[in-house]
Parts: C-alpha cells; sequence; structure tokens
C-alpha cells in the first residue's frame, strides 16, 4: 500500500491505491481520483472507475507516462485538475508521474512557465 503525500490543501499524490485504502481517502476528505496509469500497466485495481464512483468520487482516468509530457499533454491533464472538485488524489504506479503532474500544475498555478515548470521538475530528478 502506499502512502499518500498531501501536496497542499488542493493535491494529494499516491501510488496505486488499493481497497484497503477507500476508508482512508473518504475520511481525508478527497472529493475526486485522477488516475495516470494505463489499461496495458501491470497490477492495476479492477474496476476502480466503478469502485471509486460508488463510493461517491469524482474519477478521470487520463493514461500518462512521463516520457510522453510535453506542452499538450500537460495543457489537457492541468485542464482536467483544474477542474476536479478537491482536494483531488492524483495517482499512478509509483507516485512519480503524480508527482510530476503535481509539481506542473502547481507550478504553472503561479505563473512559472512551463519550460521553466519542466526544468524545476527535471532538477528534482522526477523526469
Amino acid at each position: 500500500m502506499d502512502i499518500i503525500r498531501k501536496i497542499n490543501n488542493e493535491l494529494a499524490i499516491t501510488g496505486q491505491i488499493t481497497p484497503e485504502q477507500f476508508s482512508q481517502i473518504i475520511a481525508d476528505g478527497y472529493k475526486s481520483v485522477l488516475n495516470l496509469r494505463s489499461p496495458d500497466e501491470s497490477n492495476l485495481l479492477d474496476d476502480e472507475k466503478d469502485k471509486l464512483e460508488l463510493l461517491g468520487f469524482f474519477y478521470i482516468n487520463f493514461p500518462t507516462k512521463v516520457e510522453d509530457i510535453n506542452h499538450q499533454t500537460t495543457l489537457e491533464v492541468l485542464k482536467i485538475i483544474h477542474e476536479l472538485p478537491k482536494p483531488a488524489l492524483i495517482h499512478c504506479d509509483n507516485a512519480i508521474r503524480s508527482a510530476v503532474i503535481a509539481m506542473l500544475y502547481i507550478a504553472t498555478k503561479q505563473g512559472i512557465t512551463f519550460d521553466k515548470a519542466i526544468e524545476l521538475t527535471a532538477n528534482l530528478g522526477l523526469i
């Protein structure tokens, strides 16, 4: 089970969530879940969307690979995050993609250019 890391009052990140974490996610007040995993990845939670929506979460799956992060992909995922009910939990397999996307979201929201945000993320060794 991966640790849920709260980034700020809007976002948290984690690796693949498990049914055992559902009660924690509910108790922590998350309203939405953004899954960055692709259907072809291993160790996915079966019927994740159905299970989480049944619990009342707003759920979106936006498959994203770190190596495919570019300006267009980032704009799309940042728009999704902006529109998600907050607080939102972003997850992938090991939280690296989640961390990259959360950092890009926060940086661009603070007025940092996409290129500078990518540079800062790379400097942290995330991409």
